[in-house]
């Protein structure tokens, strides 16, 4: 049931307007693979191209070695679940699972030994025999994920199939889906624009902003080397802080000029990056480190906080009147810090990330930095 996905060259027009322009993209096969962007960004757009909602405009869409661009949706043998569930009233679980089977004109008995088999594996045949509107929406999620895979398909593709449940079950079902995904083992295209759900499930993600593929590599490495501003401030958080670039022999600094003055070494800096040279410093919330009581560091006063259990994040204000985030775990300190206090904020300089002053290119060497 794994396939490979490539689309060479695509380009999508909604009349005179261009939404995506000569993208390129290989899926491997079994790989859980998204797509993760704004709304507008292109995203859904992408995924109804490879379904055959959306008409081609150019490029080259291929399945393994089979260019589908001019072949029908219903002849394309890919399964689809939508944002709505799109699960039929009239049909109980069963018959709704049934569905694409009996379209296919399969025996009696193959039918209800796949249906049986899949309700299984999305544990919910127990229910078979209730109507859509007797289960919960997760339950509903759970048959619409079973009827896109009971037909087998080359392909399963997701369109922000959590985005109508409220928190908890969205955790639920996104745990369920990745484990389903991995028991069946079947290529996946899954389009979202919630970060935590990209990283949670994913085994490569793309970061796509206006119709243009920003980033592609697995979570942990999309979130912790970042290929422009964009993504760094798209997944998850980032302070953006102007410094300077110093070098002594091998060994790089960046200098705070704005923000008191404050220094700190910068390991796997590229030698692209000159001296004297302004740059964009990115650093996460979690990658500050506040100390009410030393001298080192960037000045900043505490202007809020809020309590989140594991741990309070900071507002604070810096030297140039530059706002930005911190976050302290509770194990590391018990009292919260309160409004108006002078702080101190270093930096984990091995993991904050540094782009040219446009925040259009790293100059963190990714490969040292591992």
């Amino acid at each position: 049931m794994s396939a490979t996905i490539t689309i060479e060259n695509a380009v999508k027009r909604f009349g005179n307007d261009t939404i995506i322009n000569g993208l390129d993209l290989s899926i491997r096969p079994g790989e859980f693979f998204t797509l993760l962007g704004p709304s507008g960004c292109g995203k859904t757009t992408l995924l109804r191209m490879i379904i055959g909602f959306n008409t081609i405009e150019g490029g080259v869409f291929k399945i393994d070695d089979q260019v589908i661009n001019d072949i029908p949706t219903s002849k394309r043998n890919i399964g689809m679940v939508f944002q709505n569930y799109a699960v039929f009233p009239h049909m109980s679980v069963f018959d709704n699972v049934a569905f694409g089977l009996k379209n296919r004109k399969l025996p009696k008995k193959e039918i209800q030994e796949r249906v049986e088999a899949i309700l299984k594996v999305v544990k919910i045949d127990h229910l078979k025999d209730r109507m859509p509107a007797k289960l919960s929406g997760g339950q509903q999620q759970r048959v619409a994920l079973a009827r896109a895979i009971v037909i087998e398909p080359q392909v399963l593709l997701m369109d922000e199939p959590l985005s109508n449940l409220d928190a908890k079950l969205r955790v639920e079902m996104r745990n369920a889906i990745r484990r389903i995904q991995q028991q069946i083992g079947i290529t996946t295209v899954y389009v979202t624009h919630d970060q935590e759900e990209a990283l949670a499930v994913s085994d490569r993600l793309a970061v796509m902003n206006n119709g243009v593929i920003q980033q592609i590599n697995t979570p942990s490495r999309v979130y912790q080397r970042p290929a422009n501003q964009f993504v760094s401030n798209f997944i998850g958080l980032s302070n953006f802080l102007t410094a300077r670039v110093k070098w002594n022999g091998p060994e790089a600094s960046l200098c705070f000029e704005a923000e008191g003055g404050y220094e700190t070494a910068i390991p796997f800096l590229k030698r692209e990056a000159a001296e004297g040279q302004e740059v964009m410093a990115a650093v996460r919330p979690e990658e500050f480190i506040m100390s009410t009581k030393g001298e080192t560091g960037i000045p900043a006063t505490v202007q809020n906080s809020v309590f989140l259990g594991t741990a309070t994040h900071y507002f604070l204000t810096l030297p140039s009147g530059r706002e930005v985030e911190a976050i302290q775990h509770s194990d590391e300190l018990w009292e919260i810090i309160p409004n108006g206090t002078q702080v101190r904020l270093t930096v984990k300089e091995k993991k904050i990330n540094v782009f040219t002053a446009d925040g259009s290119t790293p100059l963190i060497i990714w490969e040292e930095s591992r």
